[in-house]
């Protein structure tokens, strides 16, 4: 569980809300109501993927994310440049765990300057500051 400091901690950076569950998911329904969720969806999925020991395993989950994020009209297809897009394109037939890095740094860097100062200002994340600090006062009023 997280706490009321924790989640204000989030506002700092969009890194605490990823590696937290509770803001993480917060951050998603976010997302969610923005018609963006395929942007922290790939993040994860590159960050799962870099985690990959077998060369087997590496090349079926980069032509995974490929075909679910990165292709022409890919389900969940990400906002990349030409030049990103044709460098997995070519590097999809023999991946390294390095070839989505550039997508995943401008997805990233989307989100920190775009999706994460709105969430910052919504109401998902104005809800869970609030719960946390209801929650934290519950916890003392009793001694008072």
């Amino acid at each position: 569980r997280s706490n009321a400091g924790e989640t204000m901690a989030w506002s700092e950076s969009v890194d605490a809300v990823l590696a937290n569950k509770e803001g993480l998911a917060a951050f998603r329904t976010f997302l969610k109501s923005e018609f963006s969720e395929e942007n922290v969806e790939f993040w994860l999925a590159c960050e799962d993927f870099k985690k990959t020991k077998s060369s087997t395993k590496i090349a079926s989950k980069a032509r995974k994310i490929y075909s679910d994020f990165i292709q022409a009209d890919a389900p969940k297809e990400i906002n990349i440049d030409f030049h990103t897009k044709n460098d997995i394109s070519q590097s999809i037939s023999e991946p390294t765990l390095s070839c989505f890095d550039a997508a995943q740094g401008s997805i990233y860097s989307l989100m920190a300057k775009d999706s994460f100062p709105r969430f910052l200002r919504s109401e998902v994340y104005k809800e869970l500051v609030k719960k946390h600090r209801d929650r934290n006062q519950k916890r003392w009023l009793p001694f008072l």
